[in-house]
């Protein structure tokens, strides 16, 4: 007579460069976008949590910034809670953007110092070979067999996780690493970060698609109010702030006549109606907060978790 099949739960932690698809996959993963997405590096800034449940398993996937050579406060507080995302994590997945490496020619510096630090940790490690769909398979292989050299990786996962292709083996090879536990979260929980929290993601992805230069990068968001209003139907009402550095880039940010601001509010609410499932009416504030990125008290002052 055959076991039963025991329940495995826990932790996934996703590193790797900026850009890679980090944020990508996880949203693949839960079917559903919960962590932004822009072309531009350096997105995402803080953990985000993406549960996944399944009959047999639930993997707690941890979305984490970037890792980079960091020079300002901002981007220091970055890295650190990217790496502080392996306290605690039963697995990695260590994930490369396969067409950089190999216009590089091999594996990078700060990949091979990243898998260096991962390897401390003695956790089992997935390498996410992402974007193949941007490579020849000659190219691909033998970059996939320098890093098989480099590292004793548990699985090596060539994927392109926008379009979903690898992702079911990737889940495949997740829930082998998962150790034998209980649910962590309720059947049905996306999350662990709070309504407010999302909220404040989906303003700073649209900053981030439609600014240039420095702004994105100088740019935090805080909610001021959140409140359900019966109307006619239920109605979400916000009022967020969103900080700047200087008054020049208010200036930008707000565009002639109100444009850009205007345009910003628009496609922001249209994202949070499709997450909460509600309607929201979305007001947007402006608010110079000076050189609030350079100290970590500016950063707090702004909502930065930190």
């Amino acid at each position: 007579m055959s076991e039963p099949i025991r329940y495995r739960s826990g932790f996934m932690a996703i590193v790797g460069r900026p850009n890679v698809g980090k944020s990508t996959l996880m949203n693949n993963v839960l079917g559903t976008k919960l962590a932004i997405v822009t072309p531009k590096p350096q997105t995402t800034r803080n953990k985000i949590t993406g549960i996944a449940t399944y009959d047999d398993c639930q993997v707690v996937f941890l979305d984490t910034p970037g890792i980079h050579e960091a020079r300002g406060s901002l981007n220091r507080v970055m890295v650190d809670v990217a790496y502080s995302s392996l306290d605690g994590a039963d697995a990695v997945c260590f994930m490369v953007d396969v067409s950089q490496e190999i216009k590089r020619g091999e594996a990078s510096r700060l990949n091979l110092e990243i898998l260096r630090r991962v390897q401390e940790t003695g956790l089992p490690v997935i390498l996410a070979v992402n974007k193949i769909d941007n490579v020849r398979k000659d190219k691909l292989l033998p970059l996939i067999a320098s890093y098989a050299e480099a590292f004793p990786f548990a699985a090596i996962v060539p994927m392109a996780a926008i379009h979903g292709d690898g992702v079911p083996l990737f889940l495949e090879e997740t829930k082998r690493l998962m150790p034998e536990g209980e649910k962590y979260y309720k059947e049905g929980e996306l999350t662990d970060r709070s309504r407010d929290f999302i909220i404040t993601e989906f303003v700073r992805e649209q900053v981030f698609l439609m600014t240039r230069q420095e702004i994105p990068y100088s740019v935090a968001v805080s909610i001021d109010l959140v409140e359900e209003r019966e109307a006619n139907d239920a109605l979400l009402h916000v009022v967020a702030s969103i900080h700047v550095e200087r008054k020049s880039q208010k200036g930008m940010l707000i565009g002639k006549h109100g444009s850009l601001i205007k345009e910003i509010g628009s496609r922001s609410r249209t994202e949070m109606e499709k997450y909460l499932k509600s309607r929201v009416y979305l007001e947007l504030h402006v608010r110079i907060e000076k050189e609030w990125t350079r100290s970590l008290r500016g950063m707090k002052k702004v909502g930065f978790e930190i």
